[in-house]
């Protein structure tokens, strides 16, 4: 058995958020894949290069390095299966927005969602065997979904496209403290075209989306680690420490000090 089945995990939505709203809401990627299954309330979200609606029995397939944002209702409940990447399992390899309405599948992916956890709260022998293999059906369930003509997304207008190579772009290179410029540049559009074709798209301008995942980031290096304050500056882009500063600042009202000891 491979040591990261062993990492396998299913949680609750609110516990995925760790009770602070920016660890969903802020534009960000993960290191792990992502099933979300939502199967009350409603919501908003930033999803493969589009801000649209999530409500319930709706099912999101997040890939590891997936650029994303949610935003839940107070009514909002579901789960998440955190899968990290180098299992064996076959999973999709694309982002994949599911609205499900026959009740049956519903039941399907709640069924097995339900045994997951069961296995992950009780602990028996071999449950780390039985997590992976139900992980495995859950990909089975996806992937015969994704099949499905119904599910099958509208084709992308060029601002579409646009709008998505950005947010592609921006997990791999967002530390690099490149301005959006440089992201039109490389896209070979003009700033002015970028910022207004992200603007209709998610609801964000470029730069806009730039900041909220180097905030997410920050805000995440700073509560979770104990790495000085220079160091994630220096890792994340900034040119200096005092400018990390007033960057935290202005986006929370705290130093990067006062922003740890508060826990985020």
């Amino acid at each position: 058995m491979s040591p990261l089945s062993s990492d396998i995990r299913i949680t609750t939505l609110a516990q995925l958020a760790g009770g602070q709203d920016w660890r969903l809401q802020l534009a960000h990627d993960r290191d792990d894949h992502l099933l979300v299954w939502v199967t009350r309330g409603q919501g908003r979200m930033l999803f493969d290069g589009l801000r649209r609606g999530l409500g319930a029995h709706n099912a999101l397939w997040i890939p590891a390095g997936t650029l994303f944002a949610l935003e839940l209702g107070r009514q909002a409940i579901g789960q998440a299966v955190i899968i990290p990447q180098g299992t064996p399992l076959r999973l999709p390899e694309i982002p994949r927005h599911l609205r499900i309405r026959d009740v049956q599948v519903q039941s399907e992916l709640t069924t097995l969602i339900e045994s997951a956890q069961r296995e992950q709260t009780q602990s028996r022998p071999l449950h780390q065997d039985a997590l992976e293999a139900h992980a495995a059906l859950m990909s089975v369930w996806l992937r015969r979904q994704i099949l499905l003509e119904e599910h099958i997304p509208a084709a992308r207008n060029a601002a579409g496209r646009l709008a998505k190579r950005f947010c592609d772009m921006v997990p791999g290179h967002f530390r690099s403290g490149a301005p959006m410029a440089d992201y039109a540049q490389a896209l070979d559009v003009t700033p002015t075209h970028l910022t207004r074709t992200l603007k209709t798209a998610t609801g964000l301008s470029a730069a806009e989306l730039l900041t909220e995942r180097s905030l997410h980031a920050a805000r995440s290096l700073l509560v979770d680690t104990r790495q000085p304050a220079q160091d994630i500056a220096r890792h994340l882009g900034f040119g200096s420490a005092a400018y990390f500063t007033r960057f935290i600042q202005q986006h929370t009202g705290m130093t990067p000090g006062k922003l740890r000891r508060a826990g985020g």
